[in-house]
């Protein structure tokens, strides 16, 4: 579909739209509509996304790299294996659905939110964080460490065989979670507990 570098989409509703290897590298959307599309192995390289929204959209093999997404919504979508690593997400918020393997390693984060959703294996090695929260979500195995989570707030979700606990200095944590996750913490900082 998509065939030239650097293409710019404004006010398009693309609605059961069939991306599947598609090439978007470097295009720009704007107050774009994307609704019951598949994006499986879509290349969106570099590509930018200002007031967009995303429903119900499908897709494994995402290829987000580098790209910039600004004020928009994902919400009820399905995704496993986006590479998003050296993204710019900046009033985002993913609502519903589940996303699997998630790259945001090295991202820069302001003021996103995940609402009531599941996220795999979500990678927030060397992020820089500053306003990301998580209501109502379940996080499986993710992964913290190198980055500036100051801005992070884990309070609102359930956090399942986390990795990189000892790297999450100024993030936000409830109580019940630091009880919960005392001995894994402790395993990473090579303490002896004793009973």
């Amino acid at each position: 579909m998509f065939t030239t570098r650097d293409q710019h989409h404004d006010a398009v509703r693309f609605e059961g739209t069939d991306f599947t290897g598609a090439h978007a590298e470097g295009h720009s959307f704007l107050e774009c509509s994307l609704v019951g599309s598949t994006l499986d192995e879509a290349h969106l390289e570099g590509s930018r996304w200002s007031e967009c929204e995303w429903e119900r959209v499908g897709g494994v093999g995402v290829v987000l790299t580098e790209s910039t997404l600004v004020e928009t919504t994902i919400e009820g979508c399905r995704l496993a294996a986006v590479s998003a690593w050296g993204t710019t997400w900046r009033d985002v918020t993913v609502r519903g659905g589940k996303v699997d393997f998630l790259n945001l390693r090295g991202a820069r984060l302001k003021d996103v939110a995940f609402v009531d959703c599941v996220v795999g294996e979500l990678d927030l090695q060397e992020a820089k964080v500053d306003g990301l929260t998580f209501e109502g979500c379940t996080l499986v195995a993710p992964t913290f460490g190198r980055g500036t989570y100051a801005g992070l707030d884990l309070s609102g979700a359930t956090l399942r065989s986390p990795v990189g606990l000892a790297g999450l200095r100024g993030a936000t944590l409830s109580r019940t979670q630091v009880i919960d996750l005392a001995d894994a913490l402790a395993a990473e900082l090579g303490i002896l507990v004793a009973d």
